[in-house]
């Protein structure tokens, strides 16, 4: 018996979530085809082709008759190609030529090739997530990414004709051994980076605080071996955190071989890269590498060389930690915490200060280039290292230093320190000290400052005039230098040490 009308349930990539789309398949009388309605991109309109040679690769037969697709709800615009298997099942059900037993308990998804096997599509953990929220089984094609994940029901379908017999014998689970293993190669260790161990320190304690860290010194002194250490000596990635990175990735079809090792995420994007390409945008529209560094490090390298317009654009994921992007279409939040990390040449050249190579820039190159690294970004950039070269003696004799467990136990100490601090604070004063928009004296005085470290705050203010932010940021950074020592008031010393940190800034 043919049933004229079926739907089954499927999904549709929406920014980095997947939304609900019911496919609705009518069969009417009428010239042979099939039309598609729901608002289909040129992808979903494309797999009118893809179905037809499929079903006949398959064995089974198409309709002599009109084939109405539609795509519901039919105000969201329906992109990707992991529609071709949910329709060739639903025209396939309403004709009769498969059963329909279990298909109304499933979340299909899946791309079909011209000879009937079924491919897998990006974001699969988005369609994980969406079955799990709605109690339905995953059914889509084989991953060699596939991601386990609690409490979903995921199986796969290798070839269009092993629907004949229904979805039951069709469907087949993922074995334990299947899918992305969590190994990675091992991540790198700061005992490799030898005479930097104040710099090593102003990392841990950028990473302890999570504050904002630019790094300026010439070429070869070691400020990229240091970024890409960060990774390392950060606390382990919390669940919730790992599961959007998860998701951001498989919408991306990123390798997710690291995130599920459990190391953060690590990305350093070119200089030339465009606005959309970091904070996300285009069409249909896709995070951005601020994104992908969710819960990770973003590495801004040769920070003066990105265009001034895009760099300003990380104002707002920064205090917010998402950014949301307004399409006419709708608009769209993508989670954005990350661990801000840059690097620069002092000048054009990369020698101005240094001890044994001369500056061969004039002045006014220098003041050109210095200007770069000014305006609203580096106002929220908190600590600023000047990284020297290291003595040539201390590489060739291999001295060792610090080691990424190290640091990694001062980070450990210091977060755990202040959340120890932060609650035993009063409910004001705990959304005072992470709300940069009120008064500075209302900030300042929570973070627990003693006479003498008041004292010297005010001396370094007048002396480097300081504005108002920076005395905040001044602040933070002795606070979170008292934090990883374990002291419960901020000392003379930490500011002094938290001075140190401020670098070449023009305040």
């Amino acid at each position: 018996m043919a049933f004229d009308t079926f739907a089954v349930h499927a999904a549709c990539i929406r920014g980095v979530e997947a939304i609900p789309v019911t496919v609705e398949v009518s069969l009417a009388g009428g010239i042979p085809g099939i039309q598609m309605l729901g608002i289909p991109s040129m992808e979903v309109m494309e797999s009118r082709g893809r179905i037809r040679c499929a079903m006949r690769s398959a064995g089974f037969e198409i309709p002599r008759s009109g084939i109405t697709v539609n795509l519901a709800p039919g105000d969201i615009r329906k992109t990707g190609s992991g529609f071709d298997l949910p329709i060739a099942i639903a025209v396939l059900a309403a004709d009769g030529q498969i059963p329909r037993d279990n298909l109304d308990r499933c979340l299909i998804a899946g791309e079909l090739g011209l000879d009937g096997t079924v491919l897998p599509v990006k974001g699969e953990v988005a369609f994980q997530l969406l079955a799990r929220d709605m109690g339905l089984s995953f059914i889509a094609g084989r991953s060699d990414q596939h991601v386990p994940l609690a409490g979903v029901d995921c199986g796969f379908i290798d070839h269009l004709s092993q629907l004949a017999h229904g979805m039951g014998d069709a469907a087949r689970h993922y074995l334990d051994t299947e899918g992305v293993e969590a190994t990675f190669e091992p991540e790198l260790d700061y005992a490799d980076v030898l005479g930097q161990e104040v710099a090593k320190r102003g990392m841990a304690l950028a990473a302890a605080g999570e504050l904002g860290l630019l790094m300026i010194g010439s070429p070869g002194s070691g400020k990229t071996m240091l970024a890409r250490r960060m990774t390392g000596i950060l606390p382990e990635l919390s669940v919730e955190d790992q599961q959007e990175a998860l998701c951001i990735h498989s919408v991306l079809g990123e390798n997710i071989d690291g995130l599920l090792a459990g190391h953060r995420p690590f990305r350093s994007p070119h200089h030339s890269i465009s606005t959309a390409g970091l904070i996300g945008g285009g069409r249909p529209v896709h995070p951005g590498e601020i994104s992908l560094a969710h819960g990770g490090v973003l590495f801004l390298d040769e920070l003066a060389e990105f265009p001034t317009g895009v760099l300003q654009t990380l104002r707002q994921p920064i205090e917010r930690g998402y950014v949301k992007i307004v399409r006419v279409d709708g608009a769209f939040t993508f989670p954005s915490r990350f661990q801000l990390l840059a690097a620069s040449n002092p000048c054009p050249c990369g020698f101005l200060g240094d001890r044994e190579v001369p500056c061969r820039c004039s002045a006014s190159m220098v003041e050109r280039y210095r200007a770069k690294l000014r305006g609203p970004l580096a106002d929220r950039i908190d600590m600023m290292l000047d990284v020297t070269r290291p003595d040539p003696q201390v590489i060739i004799e291999g001295a060792e230093g610090m080691s990424s467990a190290e640091l990694r136990d001062y980070v450990v100490r210091g977060r755990a320190f202040r959340a120890w601090r932060e609650s035993h604070m009063d409910d004001a004063d705990a959304e005072a000290e992470d709300d940069e928009s009120r008064s500075i004296d209302g900030v300042v005085s929570t973070f627990a400052l003693d006479e003498a470290a008041e004292k010297c705050v005010l001396g370094l203010s007048k002396r480097t005039h300081l504005t108002g932010r920076g005395i905040v940021r001044l602040v933070r950074i002795a606070r979170t230098i008292a934090d990883v020592a374990e002291s419960e008031r901020v000392t003379q010393d930490h500011v002094l040490e938290a001075a140190m940190y401020q670098g070449r800034r023009d305040q």
